[in-house]
């Protein structure tokens, strides 16, 4: 009699433990973070068993988030060797950024459209935040306030699909994105881009706010040939 109320305690406890592994969309979330971090790098093989192991997942779920980081384009499938992260080559790279820039373009004409008064003072605490921090040298802080602004823009446009499409194109440019954050002198070439931006969609100017997108993401992608063109 004894008997039953262990096995019944033990088959809750497996029950507890079977519920707490991992679903493919937190095990997706957590390796498109990696790969965007830089914790997992190009051409890095990514096994079933290994990631099962070390996120406490499935395969079945390993598989499930690797094909859906395949359709973003973070991760590839090579026959006969399995997952592995994608290498996004400098014309790729241009290319996304390109692409990038048009729709980001979108994003800051209807923020310039919808924009409200507290959210015009948020813009700008952010302007002034990257001034100072280019006073400062402070490359982190602008880092940053520059990511900040870029999201702040796309969340007022209320684009939720360009967002979902940009994240996923600097996802794919993430290893050119950082390279370019670490050049000297770039946040001070950079900030006078961000702040036309910022007056562009304050003043509720459509054009403006456009033009100062698009010519803010060209610099990006002709500053990212430059750096590859003098390794």
């Amino acid at each position: 009699m004894t008997d039953s109320p262990e096995r019944s305690g033990d088959g809750v406890a497996h029950a507890e433990k079977s519920t707490k592994r991992m679903s493919a969309v937190e095990l997706s979330s957590r390796l498109r973070e990696a790969i965007m971090s830089g914790d997992l790098v190009p051409n890095q093989r990514l096994v079933e068993f290994d990631i099962a192991e070390e996120h406490g997942s499935s395969r079945g779920n390993v598989r499930i988030a690797l094909s859906e980081l395949t359709v973003e384009g973070l991760v590839e499938k090579v026959q006969n060797r399995g997952a592995r992260v994608r290498a996004v080559s400098l014309e790729e790279a241009i290319e996304i950024t390109e692409v990038r820039g048009a729709i980001e373009a979108l994003c800051a004409r209807r923020a310039a459209e919808r924009i409200q008064e507290d959210q015009k003072q948020r813009l700008r605490e952010i302007g002034a935040r990257m001034t100072t921090a280019v006073e400062e040298g402070d490359r982190e802080t602008y880092s940053e306030c520059n990511r900040d602004l870029h999201s702040t823009v796309i969340e007022i446009s209320g684009q939720q699909i360009a967002a979902q499409t940009i994240k996923r194109l600097r996802g794919q440019a993430v290893r050119f994105q950082y390279r370019l954050a670490q050049k000297p002198g770039r946040p001070a070439e950079s900030l006078p881009q961000h702040l036309a931006l910022i007056e562009g969609v304050c003043a509720q100017d459509p054009d403006a706010a456009a033009s100062a997108m698009q010519a803010h993401i060209s610099s990006v992608a002709r500053a990212i040939r430059a750096i590859e063109a003098s390794k």
